[in-house]
């Protein structure tokens, strides 16, 4: 490629006949101005997408990690989601358990208690029948008492 220094330098052998030397180093002059313009301005371009390419590849880099931090953040959510579920149905299960447990205590105290509360309406109902049988004998007592007098 080419610099403005080489087009500068160049130099051309004489010739008879030949161009006219101070209209082609004007010439020249003014290629080498609009040479040495597109030359800084091809630096700068490149330098500029240079930076460009450096400032995607960071973008890139970020949207890379940002992907993944979704990816493991949604991972985890659905790992919370799924523990609070399994932790759930265990204090269910537990709960159950526990209920079923109360319920068949309950049983157990409403059986003893009305084994109970059977066992005194026997014990009542023979104090009744005693007690029956007692007064009769009393009256019976009195009566002949009374039959003996």
């Amino acid at each position: 490629m080419l610099t403005p220094l080489d087009i500068h330098n160049q130099e051309f052998k004489r010739s008879f006949r030949g161009y006219n030397e101070e209209e082609v180093d004007d010439f020249l002059d003014k290629v080498i101005k609009d040479y040495e313009q597109l030359y800084r301005e091809n630096i700068e371009l490149k330098e500029s997408l240079d930076r460009l390419n450096s400032k995607l590849e960071h973008f890139q880099n970020m949207e890379n990690t940002l992907h993944n931090t979704l990816v493991i953040a949604q991972e985890t959510a659905e790992e919370v989601k799924l523990n609070a579920k399994k932790e759930t149905e265990l204090l269910i299960k537990e709960a159950e358990i526990r209920a079923q447990k109360m319920v068949e205590e309950a049983m157990g105290k409403v059986r003893r208690m009305t084994g109970e509360y059977e066992e005194i309406q026997k014990q009542a109902q023979i104090f009744r029948t005693r007690l029956r049988s007692l007064l009769q004998a009393q009256l019976e007592m009195i009566n002949r008492g009374e039959e003996d007098e």
